[in-house]
């Protein structure tokens, strides 16, 4: 590659190379401790919340950098719910989890309604949200914590230690199913990217470098490759990684190739324009609201399970942790810009660095200096770099 070629690839895929770089560091520092199997399986259960909340937080800030603050509380709302119904109540389970799914929607509605058609600023609306929800989780649960004991909900969310997909070839060594999923989403990755440019430079758009979508793709790959290698050497694919994809593809596929997804993007680049062109942009702020509701639930469902219980404490600082996760990812603090693979990476550098300065022993206060500065060394690169683009 040429040297524009490697500038432009630089310049395209900053966050990854920044996290590529960190990983290396904390290897180093760890003696590679945080890269073992069993860390790579952590840094998954730790942060399947943040992955799904930072999504969802994504729709909110395209719309023009607004926010929700109310996702821990609804999370923790959402747990204490669902836990008093399946341990104290004796609902069903699937019953539990359908009730949460449409509480979590319902509130999600009702703060939308506020936001979109009485024009109450966002800000305003998640925080008067942030303080009710996490209120009525400690009236659900009177102050106490309730053990969750049923099985099934703990396993399909990823909290029990039969939480893995199960190797269908029988290995005890090592897990083959997961190292062909690894092969199968590198293969399909690879026919993504190659077909996605071809039919960009049929139609004329801009397309970049071929060199550089190389580059991408090769780095990606193994990327992938080490991954799913990691996770078959210790217990394979866990369902939380399973939730955590299902939604990154399904939010991926909307923002990306739908004419839904295009609307955020409208509303966060000229809300005007965008009005005057017949886009009704009060329904795009109510759906962005509403879905940050419905993915607050799975993931206050994700955090019970991984616990094992449901306590008033729970999802506090989780809308710090997602919003960072955005605007570190790409995402800008004006909207209209960022993408859905921009904030799993910019979830993921968060995780290891958490994951990093832990195994290191650093003081819990220290970190979130250091997560303070990383947040504040995004937002700046993105203000700085709009100001020179302008």
């Amino acid at each position: 590659m040429n040297k524009e070629t490697i500038m432009e690839f630089v310049k395209k895929y900053t966050m990854i190379i920044v996290l590529l770089l960190v990983t290396a560091f904390f290897a180093w520092k760890t003696g590679g401790k945080i890269l073992l199997p069993q860390n790579i399986n952590n840094l998954i259960a730790q942060n399947a919340y943040v992955f799904v909340l930072a999504t969802g937080m994504l729709l909110c800030i395209l719309t023009g950098g607004n926010i929700d603050l109310s996702v821990g509380s609804i999370v923790c709302f959402v747990g204490a719910v669902g836990a008093t119904l399946m341990e104290n109540k004796g609902v069903n389970v699937w019953v539990s989890i359908l009730i949460m799914l449409l509480v979590g929607l319902a509130i999600g509605a009702w703060q939308g309604f506020w936001i979109a058609f009485v024009h109450v600023p966002p800000f305003i609306t998640t925080l008067a949200g942030m303080l009710a929800f996490r209120g009525l989780s400690n009236v659900v649960l009177d102050g106490m914590t309730i053990s969750i004991k049923n099985e099934t909900f703990i396993n399909l969310f990823g909290g029990g230690a039969d939480c893995y997909i199960a190797d269908i070839f029988g290995n005890a060594s090592i897990n083959l199913t997961c190292l062909l999923a690894g092969v199968l989403a590198v293969v399909i990755f690879v026919i993504v990217q190659l077909k996605g440019y071809m039919t960009k430079k049929s139609k004329g758009y801009e397309t970049g470098s071929f060199g550089a979508l190389i580059g991408k793709t090769v780095v990606l790959s193994a990327v992938i490759l080490w991954f799913a290698y990691s996770l078959a050497k210790y217990k394979g694919i866990p369902t939380a990684l399973v939730w955590v994809l299902v939604i990154v593809l399904i939010y991926g596929y909307i923002t990306s190739m739908t004419t839904t997804g295009r609307y955020f993007y409208a509303v966060g680049g000229n809300e005007k324009a965008t009005k005057l062109s017949g886009i009704n942009t009060k329904n795009v702020y109510f759906l962005a609201y509403a879905n940050m509701g419905l993915l607050s639930a799975l993931a206050g469902m994700l955090t019970i399970a991984r616990m094992t219980s449901a306590q008033p404490t729970y999802g506090q600082n989780y809308e710090m942790d997602a919003i960072g996760s955005c605007f570190i990812g790409g995402a800008s603090a004006y909207g209209g810009t960022g993408t859905v693979p921009g904030v799993i990476v910019g979830a993921v550098l968060m995780g290891v660095i958490n994951l990093g300065m832990s195994i290191m022993g650093v003081d819990a206060n220290y970190q979130k200096v250091v997560k303070g500065l990383v947040l504040l060394a995004a937002v700046i690169f993105d203000v700085v770099s709009k100001k020179k683009s302008e």
